[in-house]
């Protein structure tokens, strides 16, 4: 098969993807796929021709993210403009370590964080795309450790009597960090949140005093904007000062939450940013950038540039000319692909504007299903929100909530119709769906909430699933 039919091809795959299916999945258990699907790899080369079939298997059993019923992780959709960024950015396969094997690349990444630091009140600051909040959050924990012991770079960091704070209803990112960096879960302090999911300033102040009187070291402390579970924003400015009062390093976890700085409505959640010392913030979130789009900003480049020397002694690939631009001087990794090139092109297609308009449409949405559940009288709000996440369940008297809710959702995803995720506050078992897909409809968001209660009502009158 010559190249420019193959490419013919796969482009009439992609539109017909586009196109949309009447359901989210085409639901398989594991067991059964794995049976099914061929996935061998071969000794001899199957072809150009067995590659448009392995593209159609792939495609057949997909989770489809740009259909409206697909609400569960906290992203979803499709950017027309990032996509073709995405596409672009393969196949000119450039590395981001240095500006030499990516001039362009290089400059938009730049001008990228440029303009998120001033966004978040870094009028001096620098930054690096990574692969994650995840990751993000880990970077920021390796400033904080600097700090705390700038001479452990050299000799070794014992982290035995570190501490780090964070809130109870925090990502588990904090936990993995903790394990990277030698500091140990038994050393990151989950601080009691208020009733709306928020870290409690007094709590933290209470858990910093005990560490010290327990000779510990506070370094880190680690505020969230926009909890994975409830959307919730920690009280930043409180934070802050405490974190300044006690000199420990002051991060905010904004991977879900960063965006609402475009909106002059919601901007106002995270107050007190721009005094923390590092931020992370992903644009593959509420802002629909393809997976992985994610970035770390922080206050003071030097100590990112600091932990980041190890790539000093590169000199195959570092050269004095272009000390002040190669990326890979700030960077933990090497070989890095480009992704600000999708970021670029979608901000230049949208602007800030386009931006605020977007967030704020699906907060809006994300009301309305709000408003949905509280004029159903089956259905139960189980939190207050700011963002669009929506914590809800199916409730009804003398029956197990939990499981209840439980099978909820999992007719639900196996129905193919809608993907929601299920969560827990405190020992509640709840329905989770959250808007960060342009699929999403009102009339969408009607027919999931008529869905949920007829799965309910079946599951309740004893009614088994067809699925």
């Amino acid at each position: 098969m010559e190249t420019d039919e193959f490419l013919k091809l796969v482009l009439s795959r992609v539109r017909s993807h586009l196109d949309g299916s009447d359901k989210v999945v085409d639901f398989i258990p594991q067991s059964s796929l794995r049976r099914t699907a061929d996935l061998s790899l071969p000794l001899e080369g199957l072809g150009l021709e067995n590659v448009i079939s392995d593209i159609d298997q792939y495609l057949r059993y997909s989770v489809r993210t740009n259909h409206p019923g697909f609400m569960n992780p906290l992203w979803g959709g499709l950017n027309i403009a990032a996509f073709a960024g995405e596409i672009i950015a393969n196949l000119s396969n450039n590395s981001m370590y240095t500006y030499e094997l990516s001039p362009f690349g290089t400059l938009t990444e730049q001008a990228l964080i440029k303009r998120m630091c001033e966004m978040v009140g870094f009028s001096e600051g620098n930054g690096t795309l990574t692969t994650g909040g995840s990751n993000g959050n880990m970077i920021g924990m390796m400033c904080a450790r600097y700090q705390a012991d700038p001479l452990g770079q050299q000799r070794g960091f014992d982290g035995a009597k570190h501490v780090c704070y964070v809130s109870a209803e925090s990502h588990y990112s904090v936990l993995m960090a903790a394990n990277v960096l030698g500091i140990g879960f038994e050393n990151v302090i989950k601080v009691t949140c208020d009733k709306d999911g928020r870290m409690r300033s007094d709590k933290l102040s209470e858990e910093i005093n005990r560490s010290k009187n327990n000779g510990q070291i506070p370094f880190c402390v680690v505020a969230t904007a926009g909890t994975t579970v409830r959307g919730s924003f920690d009280p930043l400015k409180e934070i802050a000062e405490i974190c300044s009062t006690n000199d420990i390093w002051f991060h905010v976890d904004a991977a879900w939450g960063g965006s609402c700085m475009f909106s002059s409505k919601y901007r106002s959640l995270m107050d007190g940013v721009e005094l923390a010392d590092s931020v992370c913030w992903d644009a593959h979130k509420m802002m629909g950038v393809p997976l992985i789009c994610s970035t770390f900003l922080i206050k003071r480049p030097e100590i990112l540039r600091t932990i980041c020397s190890h790539g000093d002694v590169a000199h195959y690939l570092f050269h004095g000319e272009t000390e002040d631009v190669d990326l890979g001087r700030i960077s933990l990794q090497c070989g890095r692909r480009n992704d600000a090139l999708k970021l670029f092109l979608s901000w230049r297609e949208k602007g800030d504007a386009g931006w605020a308009r977007m967030i704020e449409h699906y907060v809006e949405l994300a009301d309305y299903l709000q408003t949905l559940i509280e004029s159903n009288s089956k259905l139960q709000m189980m939190s207050s929100r700011v963002w669009s996440n929506v914590c809800f369940r199916y409730t009804i008297e003398d029956i197990n909530h939990n499981d209840l809710n439980s099978q909820i959702r999992e007719r639900l995803v196996k129905s193919g119709n809608y993907m929601v995720s299920k969560s827990n506050i405190h020992d509640d078992v709840i329905l989770r769906p959250v808007i960060a897909n342009p699929a999403v409809t009102r009339e969408s968001l009607e027919q999931f909430v008529l869905e949920v209660v007829r799965i309910g009502d079946e599951i309740v009158r004893g009614i088994p699933s067809d699925y």
